[in-house]
C-alpha cells in the first residue's frame, strides 16, 4: 500500500532554476503540454462515459433492458462518479497528476470494453459502476494541473479552452460511437471506446505533468505576479508546501455558504445535461421521429456550439466582466432555457430545432464551465482546487445520477404498446429537465458578489 500511495504522490520539490530563459522556455513547452494532455486526454474519455447514451434504443428495441433498466445502469455510473469526483478531487491535491489522471483513463477503457460482452443486468450495473469511479480520475486531475500551470487572470481562458473537452467529447460520442454502432452493433460501441481510450491513456501520460515545483519551476502565482487581493505570497507558498495544512484549508471548503449554493446550482444544471446527454438520442428517434444519423447530428450540433460556448464564456468572463463569473452565468443561462424552450415546445421542424440545440449546447457548456468547476476554482484557495472541484462534482454527480433513475421511470411511465409499436409520451420528463435548469439559474444569480480567493 505504501508503494502504491509513493507511486501517486506528487514528486518533492526541486530547487528552483535560476536562469530566466530557461524557466520561461520550460513552461512554455509543458503548458502547452499540460494543456494538450488534459483536453484531449478528458474529451476521449468522455466516449467511455456516453457509449450508453447511444446503444440505448437498440438494447431497448432487441429486449436486453427496459428504459427503467438503463437508467439504473447510468445512475450507478454517476453515483460513483460523484463519490469518486468528490475523494479524487482531495487526493488529487496531493498526487503526480500525470500517473493520476492516465491510470484513470487506462482503467475506465477495459471496463468500457467489458460492457459489450455483458448482457446481465447486476454484471453491467457493476462494470459501468467501476467505470464511473476511474472516470472520476479525469476532472479534479484536470483542474489541478490548470491550477497549477495558469494563473489567476487568464485561468477563465484556459478553463474555458480546457471544457471544450466536453463538447469534443459528446461530439465524437454522438458522431463516431453512433457510426461505429449503427454499422457493427451495439457491442462495438463499448468496444470501440475502450479501444480509443486506452491509446488516449497512453498519450496522456507522456503529456501531462506534475506541480511546476517538482520540476524546479516557480509556483505559477508567483512566476505571473499574480496573487489574489490581500493574499501573501510567502504564506501561500508555506500553505502549498505543508499536507497538513492544504488538508485543513479543504475542510473549511465545508463552512462556505457560497460553495453549497454552486454546489447545488451544478446540481440541477447537471440534471439537464444529462436528461439530454443520456436520453437525447431516444428523444429525438421517438419524438422528433428522426433516424440515429439526423439525431445524433442535432446533438452534434448542440456539442458544436458547446465548444464555442467555453471558449465564449472564459473570453467573456475574463476580459468583459474582468473575471467575475456571475454576470456571465446569467447570460449564459437564458440561451440555455431559450435553447431548451426551442426543442420542446417550437415548431419540429429541422432549423427550429437545430438553432435550439445551436442555443442549448453553447449556453450550457458555458455554465458548465463556471458551475461545474471553474467558480468553484475562484472562490477557493488554489492550492486545493482539486478538493473544491470534487464538492461541487458530488452534487453534480448526485444529480445527474437522480436524473436518470426519474427520467427512466418517467419515460417508462410514459410508454404505451398500439399494436405493438412504443408510443412515448415525453412531457412529464421535458418539464423535469426545463424546471432543474431554471431552478439552477435562480441558485447561481444569489452568488453574484462572491469574489477571487488565491
Amino acid at each position: 500500500m505504501n508503494a502504491l500511495l509513493s507511486f501517486f504522490a506528487s514528486g518533492p520539490d526541486r530547487p528552483l532554476i535560476t536562469d530566466r530563459d530557461t524557466v520561461d522556455s520550460l513552461y512554455r513547452k509543458y503548458r502547452i503540454q499540460v494543456m494538450v494532455g488534459i483536453t484531449g486526454g478528458y474529451a476521449l474519455s468522455y466516449t467511455c462515459r456516453l457509449a450508453m447514451s447511444v446503444v440505448k434504443k437498440p438494447l431497448i428495441d432487441e429486449g436486453v433492458f427496459t428504459a427503467t433498466d438503463l437508467g439504473n445502469i447510468g445512475s450507478v455510473l454517476f453515483y460513483s462518479y460523484a463519490l469518486a469526483k468528490l475523494t479524487n478531487g482531495f487526493l488529487g491535491d496531493h498526487a503526480n497528476i500525470k500517473r493520476f489522471f492516465a491510470f484513470g483513463i487506462f482503467m475506465s477503457a477495459l471496463l468500457c470494453a467489458g460492457m459489450g460482452a455483458s448482457t446481465l443486468l447486476w454484471v453491467s450495473m457493476l462494470l459501468w459502476g467501476l467505470n464511473g469511479w476511474f472516470q472520476g480520475f479525469g476532472a479534479p486531475s484536470a483542474v489541478v494541473s490548470l491550477a497549477n500551470w495558469f494563473a489567476n487572470h487568464e485561468r477563465g481562458r484556459f478553463y474555458g479552452i480546457w471544457s471544450t473537452s466536453h463538447s469534443v467529447g459528446e461530439g465524437l460520442t454522438y458522431f463516431g460511437v453512433a457510426w461505429v454502432v449503427s454499422h457493427y452493433g451495439w457491442r462495438w460501441g463499448f468496444y470501440g471506446s475502450g479501444l480509443l481510450c486506452a491509446v488516449a491513456a497512453l498519450v496522456c501520460y507522456r503529456l501531462v505533468q506534475d506541480r511546476p515545483r517538482t520540476l524546479g519551476l516557480p509556483h505559477i502565482a508567483d512566476r505571473k505576479t499574480d496573487h489574489a487581493a490581500a493574499t501573501d505570497p510567502a504564506a501561500a507558498s508555506a500553505v502549498e508546501g505543508s499536507r497538513g495544512r492544504v488538508f485543513l484549508t479543504q475542510l473549511d471548503l465545508l463552512k462556505q455558504p457560497a460553495m453549497w449554493a454552486l454546489a447545488l446550482s451544478s446540481a440541477l444544471m447537471y440534471v439537464t445535461r444529462y436528461g439530454i446527454a443520456s436520453w437525447g438520442m431516444l428523444y429525438m428517434e421517438e419524438a422528433h421521429h428522426y433516424k440515429a444519423g439526423a439525431a445524433a447530428l442535432m446533438l452534434t450540433l448542440g456539442t458544436l456550439a458547446g465548444v464555442a460556448g467555453c471558449i465564449a464564456y472564459g473570453f467573456l468572463s475574463d476580459l468583459l466582466f474582468k473575471s467575475r463569473r456571475p454576470p456571465a452565468n446569467v447570460l449564459f443561462g437564458l440561451l440555455e432555457l431559450i435553447g431548451l424552450g426551442l426543442v420542446f415546445w417550437g415548431p419540429s421542424n429541422p432549423w427550429s430545432v437545430g438553432l435550439g440545440f445551436i442555443l442549448f449546447g453553447f449556453g450550457i457548456n458555458g455554465l458548465i464551465t463556471s458551475l461545474g468547476g471553474l467558480f468553484a476554482v475562484d472562490i477557493s484557495p488554489k492550492q486545493v482546487a482539486g478538493a473544491a472541484l470534487g464538492f461541487v462534482g458530488v452534487f453534480s454527480y448526485l444529480g445527474a445520477g437522480l436524473q436518470d433513475n426519474i427520467s427512466g421511470v418517467l419515460i417508462d411511465k410514459g410508454t404505451t404498446m398500439i399494436a405493438g409499436v412504443r408510443h412515448y409520451d415525453f412531457q412529464p420528463v421535458l418539464l423535469f429537465w426545463f424546471g432543474a435548469s431554471l431552478l439552477s439559474l435562480i441558485l447561481a444569480t444569489t452568488l453574484w458578489r462572491a469574489r477571487l480567493k488565491d
